[in-house]
């Protein structure tokens, strides 16, 4: 089980081959060191994919990737409207027919003793049964990506049951029968739990609950996109916590950063990019 940045980063060092990524728009500093990070390292080729009209740009580069010319698509300063029309274009696109695009956020949380994934701060706004499947097949394979064998997947709610105004928990229970059942690979797949039963035994213990999930979720699927980009940010802003994120869904790995996000931030992304591969 990789447990930290750093330990990808030692594990994808040991692999012979780079990943080319096509950059979209590449003006910003950060993304530019992060590029020279990942490439001094020898773990990934850089493709600098810049042109005056940004849609140019981002439509080039996502043909570089549908053509198997590059095997990442990374954002620089460029909308995140102008790159995913690109993306999502039903004739030049790399959204396959009946995937569902959505994000996964890597944190490495300096008190929990693992990395956490979590989905989905920027994608879907509120998930449909059929989204929220996909995503917790999206997060069983990147946590096996990052060398979790039989990775732990929290379904999130604020409480341990559902309720009328809840309607979407019902849907719980037919996703865990799927994960018992093979669906998504080996996983164990649990809920509703709250953050804290999820990631803690203790907690899970204080309240008189069980749960195969034993208090150590490898992946949080939020209830929707207000829950999970406001732990994004609580995690980034509110302590020395690492992240990472992409977007699942497509023929291959897109790194979607913020336009603030530090140079680290876009590093550590690349890396998840590349063990996805």
């Amino acid at each position: 089980m990789i447990k930290t940045f750093s330990e990808l980063q030692q594990n994808l060092k040991q692999r012979s081959t780079k990943g080319r990524i096509a950059a979209v728009c590449v003006y910003d500093e950060a993304t530019r060191e992060s590029l020279r990070q990942a490439e001094a390292l020898g773990l990934a080729e850089a493709l600098y994919i810049d042109d005056e009209d940004p849609t140019v740009a981002a439509a080039r580069a996502v043909s570089m990737v549908r053509n198997h010319e590059a095997d990442i698509l990374m954002k620089g300063l460029i909308g995140t409207d102008q790159l995913l029309r690109a993306i999502l274009n039903k004739e030049t696109g790399i959204l396959p027919p009946g995937r569902v695009l959505t994000h996964i956020a890597v944190a490495e949380v300096p008190t929990y003793p693992k990395l956490l994934l979590f989905s989905d701060a920027a994608v879907i706004p509120y998930p449909t049964q059929e989204q929220r499947i996909e995503q917790v097949r999206y997060m069983a394979e990147t946590c096996r990506a990052l060398g979790t064998d039989e990775p732990r997947i929290a379904l999130l709610h604020c409480a341990e049951h559902g309720g009328k105004a809840f309607p979407f928990v019902d849907g719980y229970k037919d996703i865990i029968n799927m994960a018992q059942q093979g669906a998504f690979g080996p996983c164990i797949v649990d809920g509703p739990l709250d953050l804290k039963t999820a990631c803690s035994a203790e907690a899970l213990a204080a309240k008189r609950l069980t749960s195969p999930l034993e208090g150590q979720a490898d992946g949080l699927i939020l209830p929707d996109i207000e829950a999970g980009n406001t732990l994004y940010k609580a995690l980034t802003f509110f302590s020395e916590c690492q992240s990472a994120g992409m977007l699942c869904g497509t023929s291959a790995p897109v790194i979607l950063p913020s336009r603030g996000d530090s140079a680290d931030v876009k590093f550590n992304s690349i890396l998840l990019a590349l063990a996805s591969l």
